[in-house]
Parts: C-alpha cells; structure tokens; sequence
C-alpha cells in the first residue's frame, strides 16, 4: 500500500514540475497571445508547444526556444495572426513555418504536416490536421511530445519516458529517418552526448556510417548551424570519450583536426568556454600551422568579417615567435591597428591552447579590456608648419615612422624623439 501511494506521489510531483515550467514560460513570454489568436480563429483550431521547449522543460533544462504545431494552414495562420494585430513573417512558409514576432521574442508556427517526398535535404510537404502523423515524421521520440499552455501533454512515442531513462531512439526505420534528411546524423549525436545513458545502438552507427556521403550534400550553412547548436551544448564536453561520436565529426568535418583539445581544456577554458564566440572556437580546431585554415574557409561559407578574424589569427599563428611578444608594448601594435576583438582573438587562443593558464596573459586580457585605442596626434600638417616639411612621400614616410615609434612606446613620443626622426 505504501509503495502506491509513493508511486503516485511521485507521479503528481513528476507532473506538477511539468506544469511549473509551462507557466513560467507564460509568465515569462507573451505564448498566451499566440494561443488566444489561434484558439480563436475558429472552433476546431488548436495550437500546441511543440519539440525543444517541451523537451526542455520534461528535462529541467532552460527554455531557449519556443516552436509551436498548429493544426491550420500557413495562410490560415497568418489570418489568425492579422486578426490580433500579431507582427510575423513567412520564415519557411513552403514547409509549413510562420515566425511570429512579440517583443522582439521570435515564435516559430509550423502546421501539421507528412513529407510527401524528401531527398535527404528538402522534402515536399502536404498540410494535416492529424497530430499523430505529424508526429511520425519526426525524428527522434524525444522530440515528438506536445503540449498544450497548461502542460498536458500529447506523446504517441513515450518520448518523456525515453527521456526520463535516458534513450535516444529514432522513430520508425533508423535509416529512412535518415535519408528523409541527413541533418539528422549530426542531430543524433547532440541529443546522444546530452542525454543518452546508453551505449550507442549499433544498428543506428552502421546505419549512419553508410549514409554519411548524403550529409556531405547538405548546405554548409546547416552543417555549421547543427554543429554549432552541438558546440555550445552542456554534451559536447563528452565528444572527445565518445569514440563513435567523435568519428562522426571527425568524417564529417575533417578540417577540425584540433577538435579532441575541448576534452582537456585548462580551467580559464573551461570557465570561459560558453562565453566565447562560435567563430573563436572554430579557430582553435582548424588553426594548425598549416593551409587547414584556408580549405575551411574555401568549404564553408563565412560572413568577410568571420573570414577576415580566422585569415588574421592564422596569419598570427604561422609566425614564429618568442614568448615576448606577449608583453603589453608589443601587443599595442596589434591593439592600434587591428583592434580589441583581433587582439583578445590573440591572446584568448594562446590561452585554450596552452596546459596551465599563464596569469600573465589574464593581467594582459584586463589591461586591454578597458584600454581605449588612442587617436594619433601627430598630423602632417604638424610637420608642414613646424619643421617646413614639404608635402610628399617623404613626408609620408616620417609619419609612419613617427606613428610607429608612438605605438611602441605604449603611445607615448617626446619632442626629442620626434625632432631625432625629422632630422634623420
């Protein structure tokens, strides 16, 4: 009699937490607008929570993101929205996906729907109104639970036990789910390293070692999105002792031959691994002194800036130097003319990379932090009048030299100095 009563303690108080986190979600979030415009629309409209905010919540985690299912057309979405004066836009609207904007909070409304066709990259799509068969189309059980505000949930496939016990399974066939769309090779071995506490199905790593050449095919746009949502997630720590895991990457991005560094990383690195950007981390794995840097960049498809930061720390890197050149009057050149981001880029990395953490280079991280990056005061008209230069190369050429004596003097230069400069 005991061990029920415990039981169904246990399963209110299972439940209850559940509940909490959907309505701090409504508390925090205007979900309830989205809610009253879709229940609204008509009578039999229904729109639930859907995918990673549910799955989040079951599992205690922090809501980051909030996607919805909608049993209603795209169009009719959009009607349901205009009626109560809701901004959004047509994100992927061939697939059934409106974004709602509140409060510059995006939400994410994609209709029911069953792939009609796929080709491991885009599929073709016909509407439904059977949450079932939205269901099925899913990829993992995990990610096919619904909810609607208050927290009751929909889950055909028992992804809250699957969760809750720590299984990673696919939905129906492993490898029609992955030929429907490659992606999900990289997605498996996030949600494997987050949440499996099972050895890996090796069913599921045969079937994805032979469908590999098809995540190659996908946009290096997706590829490095998936991969960054693995990098910045609480899992990818457990990568390097995952030998399955890692030979996934590792076949699939071939240019991070540094990747297996995050699995011993000192504790500034670790304290400051999740506050350091994407692009930062990407160059840790392909910087290596050779033209590694150059064929990632040659693959993937970066913004000029991210390609401009990677080609400078490389550049940075192919150098030989001595430890000196980590001295503050060294570095204010790299400060001056290339700026905070490019020069913390600089020091940050030799930082990850080395064994212990030099409190030298952590001094220097606060020095620049707050430093401003002075204006040079010397102009040319200052020569012209003081010292009757002539305008003209030359003139141009004591400028350099005089800007350059200025830096490495911690942007300091006395009169003498500049008088011994002209003269010369």
């Amino acid at each position: 009699m005991n061990n029920l009563l415990y039981k169904i303690f246990f399963r209110f108080q299972n439940l209850n937490y559940i509940n909490s986190g959907f309505k701090k979600v409504e508390k925090d979030t205007e979900v309830r607008q989205i809610f009253n415009a879709i229940g609204a629309f008509s009578k039999n409209s229904e729109i639930r929570y859907v995918g990673g905010c549910v799955r989040k919540i079951i599992n205690r985690e922090v809501v980051d993101d909030i996607d919805f299912a909608v049993n209603l057309k795209p169009k009719e979405v959009c009607d349901a929205l205009n009626k109560k004066n809701i901004k959004y836009y047509e994100s992927g609207v061939a697939y059934g996906t409106i974004t709602a904007l509140i409060n510059n909070i995006k939400f994410e409304i994609t209709s029911l729907r069953k792939d009609i066709d796929t080709d491991g990259r885009h599929a073709k799509v016909e509407f439904s109104d059977n949450w079932k068969e939205d269901a099925s189309r899913r990829d993992f059980t995990i990610n096919s639970i619904y909810a609607d505000i208050k927290g009751s949930l929909f889950d055909p496939f028992d992804g809250k036990k699957d969760l809750e016990n720590g299984k990673v399974d696919f939905i129906g066939d492993v490898e029609v789910r992955i030929k429907e769309d490659y992606l999900r090779v990289l997605r498996y071995v996030r949600f494997f390293l987050n949440y499996s506490k099972d050895k890996h199905n090796p069913k599921v790593i045969n079937a994805i070692k032979r469908n590999l050449s098809g995540v190659l095919a996908i946009s290096s746009e997706r590829l490095l999105d998936e991969f960054q949502k693995l990098l910045k997630s609480k899992g990818f720590s457990k990568l390097a002792k995952d030998k399955d895991c890692l030979e996934i990457v590792n076949l699939i991005f071939p240019q991070f031959k540094n990747i297996s560094m995050f699995g011993k990383l000192n504790n500034f690195a670790e304290k400051n691994f999740l506050k350091v950007d994407f692009i930062f981390l990407i160059s840790l794995m392909v910087i290596d002194g050779t033209d590694n840097a150059d064929y990632f960049i040659y693959k993937f498809n970066l913004s000029k800036k991210d390609k401009k930061r990677l080609l400078f720390l490389n550049s940075f890197y192919s150098e030989k130097f001595t430890n000196k050149i980590f001295l503050e009057n060294k570095l204010n050149k790299i400060f001056y003319f290339n700026g905070r981001e490019a020069l913390m880029d600089i020091i940050y990395f030799k930082i990850f990379k080395s064994n212990k953490v030099d409190n030298k280079l952590i001094k220097l991280i606060e020095i620049f932090k707050e430093k401003k990056i002075p204006k040079m005061p010397f102009k040319a008209n200052m020569l012209i009048q003081k010292y009757q230069f002539l305008e003209g190369k030359e003139l141009g050429k004591k400028l350099e030299v005089i800007e350059e004596t200025w830096v490495n003097n911690n942007f300091n230069i006395s009169e003498k100095e500049i008088q011994k400069i002209v003269s010369n």
